[in-house]
This record gives C-alpha cells, sequence and structure tokens, in this order.
C-alpha cells in the first residue's frame, strides 16, 4: 500500500480475530504527517490490537496497513527501528536510575557513546528531568515516570510515537503537562499516534477516530465530529435529585440516550421543540425539582455513546 507525502499511516479493512471473536473488525483510517491523532474507545474496544497490528507485532487477519512506508506484515522490523513506543502500563526499570533506563534504553535502540549523550541530553531538557539522572526510578512521582517513559521512547529521535493510554492513573496536572509535551513534540515534526479513553485529551488532538467493539464509528477532528457526526439534538438537564430524575428519564419512550455527567443530565432526543414539556412533565409529577433544561451543543462523549449505540 503507497503512503502519500503526507501519510505516516494507512490502514485499509484492517481486521483481527481470535477464534470466532473480531478483535478488530475492518477499520480504515490515515494519519498524517506532524499531528496529533488520537484513538479513542473504552477497554475492550480494540485499541491495543490495532497498535500490535501497526507495530508488526500481530499479523492481521485480513486487510492491509502501512506504516512510515512499510507493510505491517512484510516490513515489521523496518517499523520497530523507526518508531516510539510507549505502553500503557510503565515498563521501565524501578531500581535503575533515570540516566541508567536511557543507557539501556538508547543502546536497546542501537544509539551509542556521543550521540547517545547528546539524545539523552536532548529528551532530559524536553520533558523537564535535567538534573534528575541519578534518581532511582522507583522514587519518581507517577509524573515523572511518564516524562521518563516518553524521554526513553524518544531516543532514536523517531518521526513517529506510538502512545497507548500514556497517561492512564496520571492525576490531572500531570495529565495536562504531559499534553504540553506532546505538542512540543509535534512542532518539531514528530507524528503521535495516542490512545486514551479521556474525553478532554480527545479534544486536544488534531484528529480522532472512535472505536466501540471493534469497529470506527465516528471520524474526524474534535470539531467536525461534535458539529457533524451527532445523532439526534443534546438537552442538559439541572435537577435534584439527579438519581431519581435519572431513573425517571429511563423510563420515558422516544429517549434516545440519558446519561449523567457530574451533577447534570444529557438527553438526546429527535425533537427538542416536542419532547421538552413531556420530560418536564414526566420531572414535576416525580416531584424533581427542575432547575434548567436547555439544548446544548453536543460533547464527544455525547457523540460517542449516541454513536455507539447506532
Amino acid at each position: 500500500m503507497a503512503l502519500s507525502q503526507t501519510e505516516v499511516i494507512a490502514v485499509e479493512d484492517l481486521t483481527r480475530q481470535f477464534g470466532k471473536f473480531v478483535a478488530v473488525d475492518h477499520i480504515s483510517f490515515q494519519v498524517t504527517r506532524g499531528e496529533i491523532f488520537g484513538f479513542l474507545g473504552p477497554n475492550g474496544s480494540g485499541k491495543t490490537t490495532t497498535i500490535r497490528m501497526l507495530l508488526g507485532l500481530l499479523r492481521p487477519t485480513s486487510g492491509r496497513a502501512s506504516v512510515l512506508g512499510n507493510d505491517v506484515v512484510h516490513h515489521a522490523d523496518a517499523i520497530r527501528r523507526n518508531v516510539g513506543y510507549m505502553s500503557q502500563r510503565f515498563s521501565l526499570y524501578s531500581d535503575l536510575t533515570v540516566r541508567e533506563n536511557l543507557n539501556f534504553y538508547g543502546r536497546a535502540y542501537r544509539v551509542w557513546g556521543k550521540e547517545l549523550i547528546q539524545r539523552q541530553r536532548a529528551a532530559m531538557e524536553l520533558t523537564g528531568l535535567s538534573g534528575m539522572e541519578r534518581e532511582l526510578t522507583a522514587n519518581l512521582a507517577g509524573g515523572f515516570k511518564q516524562r521518563l517513559a516518553l524521554a526513553a521512547a524518544i531516543l532514536h529521535d523517531p518521526p513517529l510515537l506510538f502512545l497507548d493510554e500514556p497517561t492512564a492513573g496520571v492525576d490531572p496536572v500531570h495529565r495536562r503537562d504531559f499534553w504540553h509535551l506532546l505538542y512540543r513534540l509535534t512542532a518539531q515534526g514528530t507524528t503521535i499516534f495516542v490512545t486514551t479513553h479521556y474525553m478532554d485529551e480527545a479534544e486536544q488532538c488534531h484528529r480522532l477516530a472512535f472505536i466501540h467493539e471493534g469497529r470506527i464509528v465516528a471520524s474526524g477532528t474534535p470539531s467536525d465530529i461534535k458539529e457533524r457526526q451527532m445523532r439526534g439534538h443534546v438537552i442538559e438537564i439541572d435537577c435534584e435529585p439527579s438519581a431519581k430524575a435519572l431513573a425517571v428519564l429511563r423510563q420515558l419512550d422516544h429517549l434516545d440516550q440519558v446519561a449523567l455527567y457530574g451533577r447534570l443530565i444529557h438527553v438526546v432526543v429527535e425533537d427538542p421543540t416536542a419532547q421538552q414539556p413531556q420530560i418536564e412533565a414526566a420531572l414535576r409529577a416525580a416531584d424533581v425539582s427542575l432547575h434548567r433544561m436547555s439544548v446544548i451543543a453536543p460533547t464527544l462523549e455525547d457523540v460517542f455513546i449516541a454513536r455507539a449505540k447506532g
């Protein structure tokens, strides 16, 4: 499969079965040079299986994929030499120092001598690890462990990074800082393929693909997905008690989706003008205090849930 000058990944009808179970079901997408491409979906949706196929670690059942111009089946070694990979679990050695870990991974990538020293310095400066070279990795806070894993993944200066749930279990402040690092990398020309289930991170991607039960159910820029790919209209309801309201609304007919967002409720309907009075009447009949109800622009999560159900 030939790549265009701007594409670094091209996937066409890619499928992977484990026995009768279809983990990835005829998916197609492209990743453009210099972008952050978000691959979103719940646990078990097929995200990691897709990455394993793109890295040449798992042979597709059918379909085709090309990474950096290399076919994933026939040129897997070339792919792995030229990409960086950060797994969803911290994979460095806790009993080594920061520098020792970077030395180990640098040599694994066949980076030696002065070049390794220069690459280490650049990676530590980028990730904010300068001055922590002698720190035992086990003593690093979670956010700094993620930075070290990223530093190890970029030691050989790869043009493409695969990040599989890189911020899972990391607090919001460190997640934000980590994404600032990703934008600095893309500014230098690196392409990033990142899986996540955090919708706030999805908003920061240049383009997205939502995968559910092995199938891509929506794709495009965050704004395009919210503006053009939503099925129905979203009504946001501020009421109390919200748990009681949720139970009442889930018993009503003609509501496509009812979900709790913090203390607010989002309801997806076909005709807001006709259905808002019905919703209000049902809530008041159940002695639910209704503070506000309005039609709002959908969130990415609204779209994902609606498309997954469709």
